[in-house]
């Protein structure tokens, strides 16, 4: 007979933890919160200290009567949920639903789901921390009061829908602010001079460096004239040669931030997918004949931190798969989790080092075993030695001009040979290996090239990019960056162009009607404050009730401002400027899931819709009367193609960058590669990289 209950999150992670704990034990699953603030109705009360009304959440009314029956049954019960705010917080309502003595020893946590973390876990029970769940009803009532006072002002002002959060709008406004930036960037000139010489029968290249020993930037076409003008002959003396060696530390384990920008990058996989098949490796894998098993240790950290069995278990199996000299002896000082930051848990790791990727291949999905793949060599490459590389620098100069070539190559590979942390431009490391060369002798020019190029604005956010700033600016927390991205989406504010944020009209109006009464509650720095005091609340050091009625105080004056003086907005429907085909009232703009589409204004009646057509305003270069035109496929790929279709068949993948080839006064367009972008022309060779 069972004589201890045991209350997890999920079934997967009943289903795993029940092969550890034996016959003595039932495990069941409370299918996440079982009580939170009703929907209908704020459910706090403002002039009562600020507490909440928790309700039984609606559906989960069979899940606590289960549970209540099984708990009749048993001596004892142990609340297993997840090692954060949440599951703590989960823990605690449990406690009030089950009758459950909050100063007993109720409280088992592991950081990943194995024989020996169960085990211990289940040695040691605690009581209910208090400090952790407290930090978790200040956060739900700080975004439940921000939620529902100021969007029900949206949906009076605006439409009905629309939502404002304390951390969503933070993260909208980065992405408005960084648009407004794009848009008043303008372009600077600059140029660069690439050349090619030869040593011997060697060849390798070279790039402007400056004169007379000064580094000098090239603004414009005279001042590459005045560059090469003093050149003299084809013959460079090799002025310097430096050469160095050069260590390469690899990447630290992953936090949840940089999973997440990291599995965009490699693995093109959006941050709540992330956040899934994460989940999913952490409660358990059903690995046939060993049974279910947790793969990873717990996903939302902020903390690189290792534990010294997990660095010993990877050291020997490093030792074992690559050589002993692969081994990382120097103690490189784990990175301090940021200010903000929870270092209650270990960085994301494998569970075990020695469960290697191809021996899994058969029991996960696809998607599983890449984000799997991800995570185990990112960790054995962290524990492994650094990478030595061979680095050269060389000056060459003829007449004062100074061109410098760059060389490296990989002595050692060290990490490298298991793990590389990708970036954001997704260009790849390559040996660039230049000739042996000797100070004081010379080498032969055989070609120059100058190119002229254009300062780029900044970037737009793609998922990875705004997670990375928001963990910078100590905006929201692990739990909350994924969920923030949707929301943002769902709710229309924004929308992925090329897997970059685009704001839409409405999120910039919102934004702006938000900022004018509310600018302090959205404000970067405000936002990151109160992430401390969430986090002294857990610590012990502050009382949720008075940080919330600290906020509050002033947030009262502001809401009373905003009711009085907010104005109405009515979005209209943008008139397209034509006419549907089908029944000839006026099409408009419509905002969907994937952006502005064009619709009749007869709808319901008719339901004809047509995509929106951008003009880059470049004229095509095969009929010379239309324009090129940005459409998509069926497949929702972007290309582009003549405005005259299907008079003027001309098509291309790559977007036209709205100049002409210097050379042929062709068009010249964005190409990608493997390096990076280029711009190049669709007719002749040649071709620019971006600056």
């Amino acid at each position: 007979m069972e004589e201890y209950l045991v209350i997890v999150e999920s079934p997967a992670k009943a289903k795993t933890i029940k092969k550890y704990l034996g016959s003595k034990y039932i495990v069941k699953a409370s299918m996440g919160h079982v009580r939170d603030l009703p929907r209908s109705q704020m459910g706090v009360e403002i002039n009562d200290n600020f507490n909440p009304k928790y309700i039984t959440i609606r559906g989960k009314g069979p899940v606590l009567k289960e549970l209540k029956t099984a708990a009749k049954k048993v001596k004892k019960i142990f609340l297993a949920s997840d090692p954060d705010r949440e599951g703590e917080a989960i823990a605690w309502h449990l406690a009030h639903s089950l009758d459950i003595d909050l100063n007993s020893e109720c409280r088992v946590v592991f950081n990943e789901i194995t024989k020996n973390a169960i085990k211990d876990s289940f040695k040691r029970p605690r009581k209910i921390n208090m400090d952790l769940v407290d930090a978790q009803q200040a956060r739900r009532v700080l975004d439940r009061l921000v939620g529902y006072k100021i969007s029900p002002l949206l949906w009076k002002k605006v439409k009905k829908g629309l939502s404002a959060g304390r951390v969503q709008t933070v993260a909208l406004r980065l992405i408005v602010e960084r648009e407004k930036e794009i848009k008043a960037f303008v372009p600077e000139e600059y140029w660069k001079i690439k050349a090619s010489f030869s040593y011997g029968k060697e060849e390798f290249e070279a790039g402007f460096y400056g004169v007379d020993g000064k580094k000098r930037e090239l603004a414009n076409e005279e001042g590459v004239k005045e560059v090469l003008s003093k050149l003299k002959g084809n013959t460079f003396s090799i002025a310097s040669v430096q050469k160095k060696e050069r260590k390469r530390n690899p990447a630290p384990p992953f936090i949840t931030s940089s999973l997440q920008q990291e599995a965009a990058r490699k693995l093109n996989f959006r941050a709540k997918k992330t956040m899934m098949l994460a989940q999913q490796l952490y409660e358990g894998i059903d690995l046939g004949k060993e049974g279910t098993v947790g793969l990873i240790t717990y996903m939302r950290t902020d903390s690189t931190r290792i534990s010294d069995l997990a660095k010993e278990e990877a050291q020997a199996f490093i030792t074992e798969e690559y050589g002993k000299e692969f081994v990382n002896r120097v103690n490189r000082g784990e990175k301090k989790p940021g200010k903000n930051a929870q270092d209650a848990h270990e960085a994301i790791r494998p569970s075990s080092a020695s469960k290697h990727p191809k021996e899994l291949k058969e029991y996960l999905s696809r998607d599983q075993l890449r984000l799997y793949r991800l995570i185990w060599e990112r960790f054995i490459a962290s524990q492994m030695s650094s990478a030595v590389l061979d680095t050269m620098t060389v000056d060459l100069e003829n007449e004062g001009v100074i061109f410098r070539a760059n060389g490296s190559k990989v002595k050692f590979p060290g990490f490298m040979k298991v793990y590389i942390e990708g970036n954001d431009d997704g260009k790849k490391d390559e040996d660039r290996l230049l000739p042996d060369l000797e100070e004081g002798k010379t080498v032969k020019k055989k070609e120059i090239e100058p190119t002229q190029h254009f300062t780029q604005p900044p970037p737009r956010y793609s998922e990875a990019r705004l997670v990375r700033t928001m963990e910078e600016l100590g905006i929201g927390r692990p739990s909350t960056y994924a969920p923030t991205l949707d929301t943002i989406q769902k709710r229309g504010y924004v929308m992925l162009d090329d897997k970059k944020f685009q704001p839409t009209e409405l999120g910039e109006v919102v934004l702006e009607l938000t900022l004018e009464f509310f600018s302090q509650v959205f404000n970067v720095e405000f936002t990151a404050q109160m992430e401390n005091d969430l986090d002294e609340i857990e610590d012990g050091e502050k009382h949720w009730n008075e940080v919330i009625d600290e906020f509050y105080k002033s947030f009262e004056k502001q809401l009373v401002v905003a009711e009085e003086e907010m104005k109405e907005v009515e979005i209209k429907d943008e008139p397209a400027g034509e006419d549907c085909e089908l029944c000839g009232h006026e099409m408009v703009y419509k905002m969907g899931r994937y952006g502005k589409f064009m619709a009749c204004s007869n709808f319901p009646e008719c339901r004809n819709t047509k995509p929106i057509v951008k003009d880059t305003g470049v004229e095509c270069p095969e009929c010379h009367k239309g324009t090129i035109v940005e459409r998509k496929s069926k497949k929702r790929r972007i290309f582009y193609g003549c405005s005259r279709y299907p008079d003027c068949e001309f098509v291309s993948w790559d977007k036209p960058v709205g100049r002409t080839c210097p050379k042929c006064g062709k068009m010249l367009v964005e190409k990608k590669t493997k390096k990076g972008k280029v711009v190049q022309c669709i007719s002749c060779d040649y071709a620019e990289e971006q600056g």
